[in-house]
């Protein structure tokens, strides 16, 4: 597939564009990305990549004359890795874990089940306040009456109530 000229990013020299465009189309060669493709690739920001780079979950990479960092495609496949883990609520540091255990050779498949069970329970944990705190709003909305002035506004007096407050507190923090 060729692309025309307009469909070419004007802000990459034409061998950068290339590695991209290979990357993409996946001819069988090596494959280097720039930080703005990587990112685009993934669906994150460049400063994402960047911190992510400082947290040391992506690799040092390397770089060209100019500057550019350079990635290929195990930095692809850690940050698809990255943002599936949190997608599904794993902190950075449990991901890093994660990425420690997906390259270790002794690890076992044991122990990256043991912490998504742990996520899991965490999970409902969330579920659990989640579903008292709709309860909570429920019963608030339900003894809301539309034509009273604001001053006998149980909403609004629930959320000055301090016993209210502390209750919410509990729930919220699980």
């Amino acid at each position: 597939m060729i692309l025309s000229k307009s469909a070419r990013p004007k802000s990459l020299d034409s061998v950068l564009w290339y590695r991209g465009y290979c990357s993409q189309w996946g001819d069988g060669m090596a494959t280097e990305l720039t930080i703005g493709r990587l990112a685009k690739q993934v669906g994150v920001n460049v400063q994402t990549v960047r911190y992510y780079e400082r947290r040391k979950l992506l690799p040092p990479t390397s770089r060209m004359p100019s500057g550019y960092r350079l990635y290929g495609n195990e930095a692809l496949r850690r940050l698809q890795f990255i943002r599936n883990a949190q997608a599904l609520g794993f902190t950075l540091r449990e991901i890093a874990e994660l990425l420690a255990l997906r390259v270790a050779s002794t690890a076992r498949c044991g122990e990256v089940l043991e912490k998504a069970r742990a996520k899991l329970v965490q999970v409902e944990s969330k579920v659990d306040d989640l579903q008292a705190l709709a309860r909570a709003l429920n019963s608030l909305i339900r003894a809301c009456r539309v034509g009273r002035p604001t001053g006998h506004c149980p909403i609004l007096m629930s959320l000055e109530d301090e016993t209210q407050a502390g209750a919410k507190k509990g729930v919220a923090k699980g």
